[in-house]
């Protein structure tokens, strides 16, 4: 079994967006892998984010009703709404590691969605936030996903 794997915004981005061949065929690996099996985590905060890119923010934009619909099968991946208590933990995390609102919202996500990896660029490739460690997948040393998790299993 793969151990849960938190996906941020910006992965989805690539997959769905023109501007990087490489990196969405590496961001296609990745969300492959983690569907197959089930591994894939994310939030609300994710797909509202990528909502907002895909329409807004990409050039060209995506049409609403395709975003949307990328949207609506993300959420066969059970997104963690953003409750008090994650509030509560992001919170923490802004205060003791001078994160982003919006990067501590995503750890602190992960770590309530109980994954040993963060799936995201935003962050330092292999930062550790308690049990949760960064995966930069387009760093130049960025490991093929099936190796990035047994590294993490070891």
């Amino acid at each position: 079994m793969t151990a849960p794997v938190f996906v941020d915004t910006n992965i989805f981005v690539y997959l769905h967006g023109d501007s990087d061949p490489a990196k969405r065929e590496r961001a296609d690996s990745w969300i492959d892998f983690l569907a197959r099996r089930r591994a894939g985590r994310l939030s609300t905060q994710v797909l509202q984010e990528l909502y907002a890119v895909l329409t807004r923010k990409v050039r060209p934009a995506m049409e609403l009703e395709l975003a949307r619909s990328i949207v609506r099968d993300l959420g066969s991946w059970k997104p963690l709404s953003l409750e008090p208590a994650v509030l509560e933990r992001a919170w923490n995390l802004e205060s003791r590691y001078s994160l982003s609102w919006w990067d501590s919202l995503i750890v602190a996500a992960a770590q309530a969605s109980q994954c040993g990896v963060l799936l995201t660029e935003d962050l330092q490739d292999g930062q550790q936030f308690g049990g949760v460690r960064i995966v930069d997948p387009f760093s130049a040393e960025a490991p093929d996903p099936r190796d990035a998790l047994k590294a993490r299993a070891r």
